[in-house]
């Protein structure tokens, strides 16, 4: 199976946030290669906040080329054979915490966000992992800084996408 059938299989299977969950799948129908960067209609792309649910808190990254406040994630590569696992290698790479295990039940959310040009949509699928309890954070090159933040903090640091998301994770932790 093609990481595309994959998306197509996830995102049917996610119940939650049905318009814009069509307007994912519409995506793909329309772009074959809708999965891949190349796609300047947009892509889909695969991020994991990365949870310390013992300790009521979530490890964000601030992004080198957005100077924000941001989940672990990113695009999805040739080598992905699943979104989760897209997921889930971006989170281990951008947190450089072995370990990381995402939460059953696939995404948490979805996010559709514009970016600059020449592409114009992120159209993410976003996961929950969660970090094992010895869990040490590594700042990656994609990063300029990452920081563990308690649940309530987050929304004086991140923009509401990733409040929802945090909001999503403890509903599911």
């Amino acid at each position: 199976m093609s990481l595309r059938d994959d998306a197509l299989l996830v995102l049917e299977a996610y119940e939650d946030q049905p318009e814009l969950r069509q307007v994912y799948l519409d995506h793909l129908a329309a772009h074959p290669d809708g999965m891949w960067k190349a796609c300047e209609a947009g892509h889909l792309t695969a991020s994991a906040l990365v949870a310390d649910p013992g300790r009521g808190r979530v490890l964000l990254t601030l992004h080198k080329k957005l100077g924000m406040w941001l989940q672990m994630g990113g695009h999805c590569e040739p080598g992905d054979t699943t979104v989760a696992g897209a997921a889930l290698r971006e989170a281990t790479e951008e947190s450089g915490i072995p370990g990381l295990a995402l939460l059953a039940g696939g995404p948490a959310r979805l996010d559709r966000h514009a970016i600059p040009a020449p592409c114009h949509w992120h159209l993410d699928v976003q996961y929950v992992a969660v970090a094992p309890p010895d869990a040490v954070e590594a700042i990656s090159d994609e990063s300029l800084d990452l920081r563990w933040f308690r649940y309530d903090e987050v929304s004086d640091v991140a923009d509401a996408s990733v409040v929802r998301l945090v909001e999503a994770a403890r509903a599911a932790l």
